[in-house]
């Protein structure tokens, strides 16, 4: 993930992403027909500065929890980090802004993928749900769509270890730092532990393009 500074992102006008559906906390599907096509025919990329300040915008953001079998990569934020907001926080979300020339949603993950982790492999990611959280500043400017993925027993490591460190943790040493995780983290924790939502009619996130 870039630290900013040129960077352009992919970002939609809040009022035109969320059409007639309540803005909502944490990881849903159901009921959110229409939100990711919005996206992808009303989205431009600005320049993240602009984007990072503008409570009338959307940054969409593809976020990844890594896990293999019952454990979960776990990672923590170190202050090298461009966005001081996450400093010292810990997250099992891989992932990033969506840049020009990723495509889709699907192509900025794969991006992200190779740039934050060093792995001899590309996971099949399946699509949880769309996160949302307009409760702190960092979270009322982005909304991510979350995927899942498993390891398989196959090595992962950070790639930028100036930045974050990281490895697969049994779900009690996840929760017990629960409270020093960023408020998205919590959120997608809270989700696949046992709150996340069932079924519903959102089109693939693959299937929709962006810029």
């Amino acid at each position: 993930m870039s630290d900013g500074g040129g960077e352009l992102v992919y970002a939609v006008p809040r009022d035109v992403l969320f059409g007639g559906v309540a803005p909502w906390l944490g990881v849903k599907r159901d009921g959110l027909e229409g939100v990711l096509e919005r996206a992808g025919r009303n989205g431009t990329f600005v320049p993240r500065e602009t984007a990072e300040v503008d409570r009338s915008l959307k940054q969409i953001i593809p976020y990844l929890v890594l896990r293999d079998g019952d454990r979960i990569f776990l990672m923590k934020r170190t202050r090298a980090g461009g966005d001081a907001r996450l400093h010292d926080h810990y997250t099992i979300g891989v992932g990033g802004h969506l840049n020009p020339g990723d495509g889709d949603i699907l192509g900025g993950l794969a991006r992200e993928w190779r740039e934050e982790l060093e792995a001899d492999f590309m996971p099949r990611f399946e699509y949880a749900g769309l996160l949302n959280d307009d409760t702190v500043d960092v979270g009322l400017h982005h909304l991510g769509v979350v995927y899942l993925a498993d390891a398989a027993g196959r090595p992962v490591r950070v790639r930028e270890t100036d930045k974050l460190s990281g490895s697969f943790e049994e779900v009690e040493a996840v929760l017990a730092v629960y409270d020093r995780m960023e408020t998205w983290s919590q959120l997608a924790l809270d989700a696949i532990l046992g709150d996340r939502p069932s079924g519903g009619q959102v089109r693939p996130p693959e299937h929709v393009d962006f810029g």
